[in-house]
């Protein structure tokens, strides 16, 4: 008998997950009033950066959320002792190590989590060691009964000690980002989560959340349009229609802005894709246009500050439709200059099919558009003997093939770089042989260096709590066959050189229980091919996770590796039996030939 394991992070991610957030009304503070960091004469003038200008810089970002240093204080400071400035120059010592060239950190959830002058934090009123500070947060851990609040309340204030820990030395865990970053030759930009939901669940009981979140006419109210989306609370953010929450979040963002030594703003609107209510109307729409604008002034009045370049940008899903809908107008952004890039992403399980070449014609040859690479792979779930584990999500990060072709598919559709988000819940995931591959980092924003490396593509996959409809590309998987019916699948791949004695294997997870007569495979027009060897092994282990779970079976393809193209490349897989099959999972490895193939 194996555990079965939902990708939950233990111990310090845990409550993370499903949080619930309130507060008692505060006022909304409409400005920030530090001063500025190492300011230069106001009359400097900075030209925006272009396309050309931002990339020969920020080729490799690596975003890391408020907590990224705190979920394993073990291994960033393993002497022990409150916590310290140490672990914070530790960790990003090892992003510059392995290739990072931009740092962007995260500032807030739905509070400030550093210590802000402007808008509430997330410690604000707390005394070390006082219980009763955490205690309406235990439901969005999922902590009902009374025996499991208390255990969740001494999880929570352990984590919660090491922030206080810096307080209590006068350490600003955010600026010294910036300083650590500025002494090994990292940008430093800052990412500001626009709607941020961890404290769903309870707006006026947790410390999570922002006072305005508990107000129930500063949130929307009608995003969430079906009964079967993932909790309708949600979906129910602070509604940017509202001049308080405008203001609110401006106040926030030109503090990080004004008062900090970074070099690049990210709004993230993927912590939640929620801004104002559907469908929003043109003047809506326009309204929002001008609010933007007023941020990339304020970036550019920073910029002559410092006589430094301030990139400002957005962190989105990549349906810009859905998103003009809620009120955020991405293509005049871009095509006006107001974005100097965008971040394209899925929500928490990586987009393995996104059309970057579709997104470029649409938003012009201004703006630079990155790939994000997110840490879940798909929902085929995996099985680790090592843990006795079968869990549902992969973590990208603890398979370094697995991140290869997630990049070489963006990059050869034309993406002009890579965004790391949430590569450290790998480490958090406390299973063994499941760690973050570093060194994986290093280079994965070139092409020529992905070129001939072992790759394991996957795809995207439908359902799930972390699939958040209608902004995600509708995945392509799973898919019922009846008798006689093809399929074809579209997957961004790169090509790879004849030379290497590689070859392509494509293999069809098929549900256990699945039976047919024939299954015919073709890639790229190739004639269809009949012989396949049945598999219960993944194409390459995802850290100690090597076989697929009881319920599925993989049937493996060989494939010359010629057959590969740079950007579009199509998979026909056809039902040649007389019963009903369900395609589960297409897996696809580069790897070095059989000695058969060879032959």
């Amino acid at each position: 008998m194996t555990k079965k394991n939902d990708c939950s992070m233990p111990t310090r991610r845990q409550f993370l997950r499903t949080a619930a957030v309130g507060a008692t009304a505060l006022p909304v503070l409409a400005s920030a009033t530090a001063s500025p960091v190492s300011a230069a004469p106001a009359s400097v003038a900075v030209t925006p950066p272009t396309r050309d200008a931002l990339l020969a810089r920020h080729r490799n970002l690596f975003n890391g959320d408020t907590c990224v240093y705190f979920y394993n204080p073990e291994k960033w400071q393993p002497e022990g002792g409150p916590f310290s400035a140490k672990a914070i120059h530790r960790y990003v010592d090892l992003l510059a190590d392995n290739g990072v060239d931009t740092f962007v950190i995260n500032a807030n959830a739905s509070r400030a989590w550093y210590p802000s002058k402007t808008i509430p934090s997330i410690l604000d009123g707390y005394r070390r060691g006082d219980r009763e500070f955490f205690r309406g947060h235990a439901i969005c851990a999922g902590a009902t009964e009374p025996a499991a609040v208390e255990k969740y309340i001494d999880t929570i204030m352990a984590f919660m000690n090491l922030y206080q820990d810096l307080l209590d030395t006068g350490v600003d865990w955010l600026a010294e980002t910036a300083t650590a970053c500025r002494r090994r030759g990292v940008a430093p930009w800052v990412s500001v989560r626009m709607n941020d939901m961890h404290g769903h669940l309870n707006y006026a009981g947790s410390f999570f959340n922002a006072p305005l979140l508990a107000q129930p006419a500063m949130r929307l109210h009608h995003s969430a349009y079906s009964p079967t989306m993932r909790l309708p609370d949600y979906r129910s953010g602070l509604n940017y229609e509202k001049p308080e929450v405008r203001a609110f979040m401006f106040a926030q963002i030109k503090e990080v802005v004004e008062a900090y030594d970074f070099a690049g703003l990210e709004l993230d609107w993927w912590r939640n894709a929620l801004c104002c209510e559907p469908t929003a109307s043109p003047a809506t729409v326009a309204l929002m246009n001008d609010w933007f604008r007023s941020i990339r002034a304020l970036t550019q009045r920073r910029a002559a500050q410092t006589g430094r370049a301030y990139p400002f940008g957005f962190r989105i899903p990549g349906r810009i439709g859905e998103l003009k809908a809620i009120g955020i107008d991405v293509e005049t952004l871009c095509r006006e200059g107001t974005l100097d890039y965008v971040i394209v992403s899925n929500f928490w399980r990586t987009s393995w099919d996104m059309p970057h070449d579709a997104l470029r014609r649409q938003l012009g040859p201004q703006v630079a558009i990155y790939g994000g690479i997110e840490n879940g792979a798909n929902r085929l779930a995996a099985f680790s003997p090592a843990a006795n584990v079968t869990q549902e999500i992969r973590l990208t990060a603890a398979s370094r093939p697995m991140l290869y072709a997630n990049a070489a598919g963006k990059l050869a559709l034309g993406a002009d770089g890579i965004e790391w988000y949430n590569f450290f819940c790998t480490d958090q995931a406390k299973i063994p042989g499941v760690v973050c591959d570093y060194g994986a980092l290093r280079d994965i924003h070139r092409l020529d260096h992905l070129r001939g490396q072992p790759k394991h593509y996957t795809f995207s996959d439908k359902g799930g709590t972390r699939e958040q409809i209608p902004f995600e590309l509708v995945p392509q998987l799973p898919v019922a066959l009846e008798r006689g019916w093809p399929h074809a699948f579209r997957l961004p791949m790169c090509a790879e050189p004849a030379d290497r004695g590689l070859e392509l294997v494509v293999q069809v997870v098929l549900k256990k229980t699945d039976t047919f007569a024939q299954l015919p495979i073709a890639f790229n027009g190739s004639w269809p091919q009949l012989t396949a060897t049945r598999s219960d092994l993944l194409l390459f282990p995802c850290g100690s996770f090597t076989h697929h779970s009881a319920e599925h079976t993989g049937y493996n393809y060989r494939f010359p590796v010629s057959l590969l193209r740079d950007g579009w490349n199509e998979i026909t897989v056809e039902n040649g039996g007389d019963k009903t099959i369900t395609v589960v999972a297409l897996e696809l490895a580069v790897q070095p030939a059989a000695p058969a193939a060879r032959a």
